[in-house]
């Protein structure tokens, strides 16, 4: 980090061959960032496989570094990249997904604001093969999230969490604490956020955070995401951590650490 820059924000994406081609997009929506004096974005490109296919959409830019590994999943994907995450915080931006203007900014006012606050959440809109957006109803109020509201209107609501874990920025102390991503074929994502929600405080805001691609390819979109049996095992091992890690009595931050 040079002597300019007294912080960084480490975005992290994984791909796969199939949403490479979506990274040029991706990178154009975080050029269009801001962020406050002093401050910088490193973004970490982690390749779910070891092709060819991936590499050249990478963006030429001594912000961005590109690494690549045995496949193993999105939530593998991520955890492997945090080896680079030479950052305070850690936000999600998948391949196929784009950040709005303001996105990132907003996001580390409200962690620099309260330490106490351990991840943020926000509005996202499905970005439609058009190019149209549509939104979701039932967004929470802008502002802090408590401790076990996530998991409980998870159970109240067929497994649907009232914020989207695609929107994630968090501690990057707090995410190595919970070890990263779940080892999970899917739903690795909704599993962090819930451990995340298990033991601290978030924040959702109502502005919008992402713009989430709707296309064939998605891996939600394929029917070993939807299959009963394995979605079912899934969700009774996401639960069952974010009750285990609700139960242990850890807090982030701990009580009597300086806040």
């Amino acid at each position: 980090m040079s002597a300019a820059v007294s912080g960084r924000l480490v975005v992290v994406t994984a791909v796969h061959a199939p949403s490479a081609r979506f990274l040029p997009e991706a990178y154009k929506s975080l050029g269009e960032q801001w962020l406050p004096e002093g401050w910088e974005w490193h973004w970490v490109i982690q390749e779910d496989g070891e092709t060819d296919e991936v590499r050249p959409y990478v963006p030429d830019d001594d912000r961005v570094t590109f690494r690549q590994g045995r496949p193993g999943g999105p939530g593998v994907a991520r955890t492997m990249a945090l080896a680079h995450a030479d950052g305070a915080y850690v936000k999600v931006l998948d391949a196929d997904d784009q950040l709005p203007p303001g996105t990132l900014a907003r996001d580390l006012a409200v962690l620099e604001a309260d330490p106490a606050l351990g991840w943020t959440t926000s509005r996202a809109l499905d970005l439609l093969p058009d190019g149209s957006t549509a939104g979701f109803p039932g967004d929470p109020a802008d502002g802090p999230v408590e401790r076990g509201a996530v998991l409980d209107f998870w159970k109240a609501n067929g497994f649907r969490a009232q914020v989207h874990p695609a929107t994630l920025c968090v501690r990057r102390d707090l995410l190595m604490a919970l070890g990263g991503w779940m080892a999970l074929p899917a739903s690795e994502d909704t599993g962090l956020l819930l451990a995340l929600n298990a033991v601290s405080r978030g924040w959702f805001s109502r502005e919008v955070g992402l713009l989430y691609r709707k296309w064939q390819g998605q891996a939600t979109g394929q029917a070993s995401h939807v299959d009963p049996a394995e979605r079912e095992r899934r969700l009774a091992v996401v639960e069952a951590r974010a009750r285990a890690l609700a139960s242990c009595g850890w807090r982030y931050p701990s009580p009597g650490s300086a806040v």
